[in-house]
């Protein structure tokens, strides 16, 4: 499902082409989605995702595409690390951190994807 050839263009490119799962685990209460390997774990208690959500999903998709997956998330975790021991907040770091800043700037944006630059979140961080 990962993989950045012909797939790539279809995992990135639309709202519909994105797997999501409703979960009463994942993610941690508190948060609405998250992103694991290309398929996206929402809270079941809520409502239906919106298009801004899916779209903030699909940039984190493609970031982890540009960073053959295991690399985003080796990033993402090390990170993280870093801004919670500046901001001594997690949820702050979490807020902070390169990937996310990009997709929360974006997510409104559903055009988005399909101008952006390669590694487009190196301007985050």
């Amino acid at each position: 499902m990962l993989v950045a050839t012909n797939h790539a263009k279809r995992i990135t490119s639309g709202i519909d082409d994105l797997k999501i799962i409703y979960s009463k685990y994942l993610p941690f209460k508190g948060f609405r989605a998250i992103n694991l390997f290309g398929v996206v774990f929402a809270r079941k208690e809520h409502p239906a995702l919106s298009r801004r959500i899916i779209n903030h999903e699909l940039i984190h998709t493609r970031q982890m595409l540009e960073l053959m997956v295991i690399g985003f998330y080796v990033w993402y975790v090390i990170e993280w690390i870093i801004k919670w021991i500046i901001y001594k907040n997690r949820l702050e770091a979490y807020r902070n951190i390169g990937f996310e800043r990009e997709a929360f700037d974006n997510d409104s944006n559903l055009d988005y994807l399909k101008y952006r630059k390669w590694y487009g979140f190196a301007s985050y961080v």
